[in-house]
C-alpha cells in the first residue's frame, strides 16, 4: 500500500470494473500523472447491505480479490479496502472525511458522482463534500450524471445477462470475459465413465455471482498456456444430482488438476441443463456440446 502519498481518490464498490468504471479510472490515472498524485480507489468490504441489512443473498460480479486486481490492471496504484462495520457506518460525515479521507488517506483531489452519499445514515452529499473540501484543503471533481447513469445501467445489464446466460452481452459491457475462480475438488467421477472427465470447481465466496444453470464454452490457463473446454453448471439431474455443482471438461487435456486453483472465463452459452433418459443419451449430447464448443472457438477470436 502507498497510503501516505498525496492522492487523487475515487470511492465506490466498482463491482465488475466494467467499461463504465474503466472510463472513470482512465480519466483519474491521466489526471494523476498531470498533477503528480497517486491514483487511488477506496472501496468497502463487505458490501454495506451484507452488514446493515444482513443480506446474505447479494450477488457480486467480483470477489474482493478480483476487484483489487482488476482495479490495479487499470492503473490504480493504491486500492484501499476499508472493512465495512457497524462502527464505520456510525461515523459522522465530517469524521469520515477528516479521519479517513484526509488524515488516513491524504486525499488531495476526490473524483466522485453527483449522487454520492457518505457518513452515518448516508447523510453527507456532494455539496457537503465540497464544503469539507474548503475546510480540509482538497479539491472535489464531480462525475457527470450521465456517466454515473451509464455505470449503473451497465452493472444492471451485466447481472441480468449472466442470470439469463447471455454471456456475450455481459462480456461486451465488462470489456473482458466474465470469470470465476475456485479450487478443484473431487467429484463423483461420472464424467470419466462417459469419456468426459471433469474438474469440479468449488467457489469459496458465496456472494460471487454464478451464471444461470447450463452448458458453456470456457477458457482457462494451465502453466500459462490457454486451455479450452465446456462447463456445466447445475444439479446433474440425469444421475439424480440434487446440489448445484460446477464441472469443467477441458479438451485434449490430461493433467491432474486436483487441489489447483483455476480461473475460468465464460465465452458462450450452449444450452440449458436438462435431464436425459439414460447415460448413453447424455454422452451423445455431450459430444454434440463439444462439437458446438469447438466450432465457436474456431470461428471466434477467443
Amino acid at each position: 500500500m502507498i497510503t501516505n502519498s498525496a492522492k487523487i481518490l475515487t470511492i465506490g464498490t466498482f463491482d465488475g470494473v466494467h467499461l463504465g468504471h474503466q472510463k472513470i479510472l482512465k480519466y483519474m490515472v491521466n489526471l494523476a500523472m498531470k498533477r503528480n498524485l497517486t491514483p487511488a480507489v477506496l472501496t468497502l468490504f463487505p458490501h454495506p447491505r451484507m452488514v446493515l441489512q444482513k443480506d446474505d443473498n447479494i450477488k457480486l460480479l467480483n470477489t474482493i480479490d478480483e476487484r483489487i486486481q482488476l482495479l490495479k490492471n487499470h492503473g490504480i496504484k493504491d486500492v484501499i479496502v476499508k472493512e465495512f462495520t457497524q462502527d464505520f457506518a456510525n461515523l459522522s460525515s465530517k469524521d469520515y472525511v477528516e479521519q479517513i479521507l484526509v488524515d488516513e488517506l491524504n486525499a488531495k483531489q476526490i473524483v466522485i458522482g453527483y449522487d454520492h452519499h457518505f457518513g452515518k445514515n448516508r447523510s453527507g452529499n456532494i455539496e457537503d463534500l465540497k464544503n469539507f473540501a474548503k475546510e480540509f484543503n482538497f479539491e472535489v471533481e464531480e462525475i457527470s450524471a450521465q456517466e454515473i447513469k451509464d455505470v449503473t445501467i451497465s452493472s444492471t445489464k451485466i447481472r441480468n445477462a449472466l442470470n439469463q446466460g447471455n454471456i456475450e452481452v455481459a462480456n461486451a459491457y465488462l470489456g473482458y470475459n466474465y470469470f470465476i475462480s475456485g479450487d478443484v475438488v473431487k467429484g463423483k467421477g461420472i464424467g470419466k465413465t462417459l469419456s468426459f472427465p471433469t474438474a469440479n470447481i468449488h467457489v469459496n465466496e458465496s456472494y460471487k455471482l454464478i451464471p444461470r444453470d447450463g452448458v458453456y464454452v470456457v477458457k482457462s490457463k494451465f502453466n500459462d498456456l490457454p486451455i479450452y473446454g465446456m462447463m456445466n453448471i447445475g444439479t446433474n439431474p440425469t444421475v439424480g444430482g440434487r446440489s448445484r455443482s460446477i464441472e469443467v471438461h477441458f479438451f485434449d487435456f490430461n493433467e491432474n488438476l486436483y487441489d489447483q486453483t483455476l480461473s475460468i472465463e465464460f465465452l458462450n452459452f450452449i444450452r440449458t441443463e436438462q435431464k436425459f433418459e439414460n447415460l448413453d443419451a447424455l454422452k451423445t449430447q455431450l459430444q454434440k456440446d463439444k462439437n458446438s464448443a469447438l466450432t465457436f472457438i474456431e470461428t471466434h477470436n477467443v
